[in-house]
């Protein structure tokens, strides 16, 4: 049980980040339905590697912050500044997104597909301070203890929690194709009523902080 809560923990945080379509998913999907299903694995690959590095430093940055509470105070009123503005923003100012049309993907080897896959991941530098607020958050409910060992743990079960998440995409894209032009239709109301809770829940720990 000592490291099968982490290792949960970490796989149910990546499957929450990376299954809404995005541009590595959907990158992965297109590289299959073009280039087979060899390619796109190897573009995968590449992606979680990053992935990997990435979630290791977040945990290590959310270490130093999770012992000084004016910090951790700190980033809550900054995330809640931003994730106001960015709820007002994509309620009311966004422009509808406009579907892409698909475009000939010309066959690539498998090395540039697997660097293709950490270019665009190391690009991507959401999982980062997302794993900060995972790993805090779990460790303000003794979920998670910042032993090198555990770390390990939680960021391998995000590893394999993305590496699925982006297997599935390109294992039933045919499938989803469907319901992602539905999220291209709707990304800014389901983005704005993501931002929006996550706002209300951060104001709600301020609060508390203030107050209890």
């Amino acid at each position: 049980m000592t490291y099968l809560t982490p290792l949960l923990s970490g796989f149910i945080a990546a499957v929450i980040g990376t299954i809404p379509p995005g541009l590595l998913n959907m990158t992965a999907a297109k590289i299959k339905m073009k280039e087979g299903r060899k390619n796109a694995i190897w573009f995968v690959i590449g992606a979680v590697l990053v992935l990997f590095f990435q979630a290791y430093v977040a945990v290590l940055f959310a270490r130093v912050i999770d012992n000084r509470p004016d910090v951790v105070i700190l980033l809550r009123e900054a995330g809640f500044i931003i994730f106001s503005i960015l709820t007002i923003y994509f309620f009311f100012f966004a422009k509808e997104p406009i579907a892409k049309k698909k475009t000939k993907i010309k066959k690539s080897s498998k090395k540039s597909r697997f660097f293709l896959g950490m270019l665009l991941s190391g690009l991507n530098f959401f999982p980062i301070p997302y794993y900060v607020v995972v790993s805090v958050t779990l460790a303000s409910y003794h979920l998670f203890v910042f032993e090198n060992t555990i770390i390990l743990t939680f960021v391998s079960g995000s590893v394999l929690g993305a590496f699925i998440v982006l297997y599935s995409y390109i294992a039933f894209f045919g499938r989803i194709e469907k319901k992602t032009d539905y999220f291209m239709r709707n990304m800014n109301a389901i983005i704005g009523t993501i931002t929006g809770v996550v706002a209300l829940v951060t104001l709600f720990n301020i609060l508390n902080y203030y107050f209890a």
